[in-house]
């Protein structure tokens, strides 16, 4: 469905460009129609007969092109901008439930260990990658003052207060 919407967007907003584009150009062209034409001896040359049925096709090109290029380029916008929030949300909420799964894992560990965890056992429970199981349980000694032990072969435990 997301592709659908993108591919739509996407298109709106080509041929709400292209339109705003040959009404920009019918506009040029017809200002180039009714400009005088300079002669080399600083007089202008004024033409009297003006091909009006041509000028009119260019009015009406140039028309034709805002009355279609706007809201075809304000649609393209609002689906392509509705799609950027949607999909920022998205990854808001994915956040947010990695988050509290995470927090979920981190106080069923400590309630089962009497506030004692290691980073390779919430590492493993998480299945996070070790250094960051160690900067989320950094963290949250920080957050709730726990206690360091560092074993004798060097590996830290941190010590919560249940």
């Amino acid at each position: 469905m997301k592709t659908a919407e993108k591919l739509a967007a996407g298109w709106l907003l080509t041929l709400g460009f292209t339109f705003l584009t040959l009404s920009a150009s019918a506009v040029a062209q017809i200002n180039t129609m009714l400009k005088d034409i300079p002669t080399g001896d600083n007089e202008q040359v004024v033409i009297d007969d003006v091909n009006t049925s041509a000028l009119n096709d260019l009015q009406n090109t140039a028309t034709n092109g805002v009355i279609f290029g706007v809201p075809t380029l304000i649609l393209g916008t609002w689906l392509g901008v509705g799609l950027y929030l949607q999909e920022k949300n998205s990854k808001k909420a994915l956040q947010q439930q990695l988050s509290d799964r995470l927090q979920a894992i981190f106080y069923d560990t400590i309630q089962r260990n009497q506030g004692r965890v290691t980073v390779l056992s919430f590492a493993m429970q998480s299945q996070l990658p070790p250094t960051v199981a160690r900067q989320y349980l950094d963290d949250k000694a920080k957050e709730l003052n726990a206690n360091f032990q560092v074993s004798e072969e060097g590996s830290v435990s941190y010590h919560f207060d249940v």
